[in-house]
């Protein structure tokens, strides 16, 4: 049985958030948790890890890319930092943050080639793997 997709292209994305160190940084689902998470960011550098697919549904040919953000947080304290997630919940985001609202004040530095990729969709790797497929015009 043939879907009525099967000539579709698909693109998944998700992303991890690593650091300090080794530990893995989920979403934190409660305001403590957001809290205790925050805090020992606080000063500290990570990494966002992003995986982008894209799959050709009619042959099952795939392609992918990797997009890496490293990020340092400034050195706050907990009433800020309670102060935050109570106003902005960030409790479904890994690293108890989101960029794009007043989370950005907790950040002293961010290495990035794409910006994009803090939030989640690094769209300059997503063109590329759109124009090595032939969907988008270029080299």
């Amino acid at each position: 049985m043939r879907s009525a997709n099967s000539d579709a292209w698909i693109l998944g994305a998700d992303q991890v958030a690593v650091g300090p160190g080794p530990e893995l940084l989920h979403k934190p689902g409660t305001e403590d948790q957001a809290i205790a998470q925050l805090m020992r960011l606080s000063g500290a550098t990570f990494q966002l890890v992003t995986g982008v697919v894209l799959l050709d549904a009619t042959s099952g040919v795939s392609d992918t890319a990797i997009d890496i953000q490293t990020l340092t947080m400034r050195a706050y304290g907990e009433d800020e930092a309670a102060a935050y997630v109570r106003r902005y919940q960030p409790l479904d985001c890994a690293g108890s943050f989101r960029i794009e609202d007043a989370g950005i004040k907790l950040f002293a530095r961010i290495d990035s080639a794409d910006f994009t990729g803090i939030i989640g969709l690094p769209l300059l790797a997503v063109a590329r793997l759109l124009r090595t497929a032939g969907l988008l015009p270029g080299p």
